[in-house]
Parts: structure tokens; C-alpha cells; sequence
């Protein structure tokens, strides 16, 4: 969900390789889910969990072969086919656990929470900010930090198809869930933006994957040349605003841990410096992807070839 400024108001750009990868399930079979999982409780709910990952284990090609391809970058070995499964179940257990979050049943689980000072601060500071997330780890366990906190007010901006898919998910989940979702590719959602930034809003956006042909900039991951997008940093820097890392990372069982570190403050960039800031920004955002696929391996949801260079009219945008 990468944002470009000169691209607000425009479609977004030529699709990129993942976004062919749907995600399978149906508004009704979400709902069946959701159903029987608040009837049972997660213990006994999580059951058929296991078959579905078991399925998607054995059917799932392309997934599994790219799952295969990160693991082996993040463990440092060729990983075990218990490795393997381990993490598409993972993968399978935050979804699952989104029914219960969304849910506000919190107390099901146990939630660590490193830099919360942090969030503190820019909260007491009044402050809006953007909040840098990926697809990794759970990103409502953090949502759920956001509804326990006062004054801790977070919107999410991402393009219009992935919105009405996010607005589906929780209609069938929770039908009184009324998240504050910025569609991106209209003239005012800078504006909005914006807007939410100067009444103290946090910003969420995950910033690595890009849609396409963007401007990207090539940093590395796990020891291999990746390639994120530098519009996300490119709309905190122009708006002048801090940028936090976020992720939610599970941990087994039920237990999450949820991180906020400092990526970059651009609250005194200027015109001439704000193409070195960027780029420094993603490389930071770059490191801590790093530090966290290597810490937790088994969070990390981009289940495609991250690492493919992109197409040579994105990679000549390597420069913010």
C-alpha cells in the first residue's frame, strides 16, 4: 500500500506481481468463521485451523515456494518442512485472531508492548504522525493498543481495492467496527490526511510493497537487494512529520508482542535535504524489517517474490 504523492488523485499504477496473489475466502465463509469462533472460543476454534493450514500447506504452490525462499534468508539454513508449516499457521493464526481483536476481547490474550513511551510522547506532544507498518506480524493486536489508549487516535490510509476488501473483512467479522480508512487515488487524500495529522492522528501505512511502476528505492534485506517504495516516506517528509515503526508480532500460543520504534522526523526538512532524508528513512525502515525477520522469521506474510527486481521504468525511480 505504497503512497506517491503525485499519484493521489490518479489510478494506482501498473499492478504489481503480488497483487495477482487474492486472498481466498468468501464475505460468507468469513462470516460462518467468525460465527463459530465466538461460540466455541479460540481454543476450541482453532481445531479446524490446523487442517486449513495443512491444506493451504500442500496446495498452495507458489506460497510455499516463496515461504521456502525467505526462511531459508532468515534462519540462515535450509528450513525443515516443520518450519514451513509453522509459518503458514502462523500466518493462518492472525487471521484467525482477528475475529477476536476486532472483537475487543482483548484479555484473550497476553500483549507485550516494547516503545510505548514513545507513543506516549507523541501523543502528549499533540502531534500527528505516521505509523510504519508491514506485512508482518498482526497489525489489529496494534489496533487494539490504539482502542485501550485515550487521545491514541489511528486512521489508515491504503488504496481504494484494498480498503473495500478491509471494509468487508470487518463487516463480516464485526459489523459495528467502524474503522477511519483513508481511500488513496482521490484528489483530497492528502488533504485528509493532513487533516488527521493536525488533530493528532496517527497515519497508518505498510510501506513494503509497492503497486508497481513507482519509485523505489533499492536497500537490503536478509542480505539480498530488495526494493521498497519511497512514496510513504516521501508524504511524511513533505508533510513534515515523525515516522514510527510499527509491528505486532505473534509469539505462540497466546501472546503477542507489539514494537513502535523511531524511524525518522521530518519536521525540519527542508526542500534541498528531503530526497537524502528519504532515502535514509527507507533504509531505516529497511534495517528494522532486517532485525525483526531475524528475531521473529515466522511473521514475516509477503508470501511472493519480494526480492524480484522490479520492472527496469521503477527501478530508473530509485531516486526519491
Amino acid at each position: 500500500m505504497a503512497l506517491e504523492p503525485r499519484n493521489l488523485a490518479g489510478a494506482p499504477p501498473k499492478a504489481a506481481e503480488w497483487i495477482g496473489h487474492r486472498e481466498r475466502g468468501s464475505t460468507a465463509l468469513l462470516r460462518l468463521m467468525a460465527y463459530l469462533s465466538l461460540r466455541l472460543g479460540r481454543t476450541f476454534s482453532r481445531i479446524p485451523l490446523y487442517w486449513i493450514a495443512i491444506y493451504f500447506f500442500l496446495f498452495a504452490p507458489t506460497a510455499r515456494r516463496q515461504s521456502r525462499r525467505y526462511l531459508r534468508r532468515a534462519l540462515g539454513r535450509e528450513p525443515t518442512a516443520v518450519d514451513r508449516f509453522r509459518h503458514v499457521l502462523n500466518f493462518a493464526t492472525t487471521i484467525h485472531d482477528r475475529v477476536y481483536l476486532i472483537n475487543e476481547q482483548f484479555d484473550t490474550f497476553k500483549i507485550t508492548i516494547d516503545g510505548e513511551s514513545l507513543m506516549q510522547a507523541q501523543v502528549a506532544l499533540g502531534k500527528g504522525a505516521f505509523l510504519m507498518g508491514a506485512h508482518m506480524g498482526s497489525f489489529e493486536v496494534i489496533g487494539s493498543i490504539g482502542r485501550r489508549q485515550p487521545g491514541l487516535q489511528v486512521s489508515m490510509a491504503m488504496y481504494e481495492d484494498n480498503a473495500r476488501k478491509i471494509n468487508t473483512i470487518l463487516a463480516a467479522i464485526n459489523p459495528n467496527a467502524k474503522p477511519d480508512i483513508i481511500s488513496l487515488g482521490h484528489i483530497d487524500a492528502m488533504l485528509r490526511i493532513a487533516e488527521r495529522l493536525d488533530h493528532g492522528a496517527f497515519v497508518g501505512m505498510l510501506g513494503d510493497r509497492t503497486l508497481g511502476e513507482e519509485p523505489v528505492h533499492q536497500v537490503m534485506i536478509l542480505g539480498e537487494p530488495a526494493y521498497l517504495p519511497t512514496g510513504p516516506m516521501r508524504a511524511a517528509a513533505i508533510l513534515r512529520r515523525s515516522v514510527i515503526f510499527m509491528v505486532g508480532l505473534y509469539r505462540g500460543r497466546n501472546r503477542y508482542h507489539v514494537v513502535f520504534e523511531p524511524i525518522a522526523d521530518f519536521s525540519c526538512a527542508t526542500a534541498a535535504s528531503r530526497d537524502a532524508a528519504v532515502r535514509a528513512a527507507v533504509e531505516r525502515y529497511a534495517g528494522l524489517l532486517d532485525k525483526h525477520c531475524r528475531l521473529d522469521p515466522f511473521n514475516w506474510f509477503n508470501f511472493f517474490d519480494f526480492w524480484r527486481k522490479p520492472a527496469e521504468k521503477s527501478a530508473r525511480g530509485s531516486k526519491p
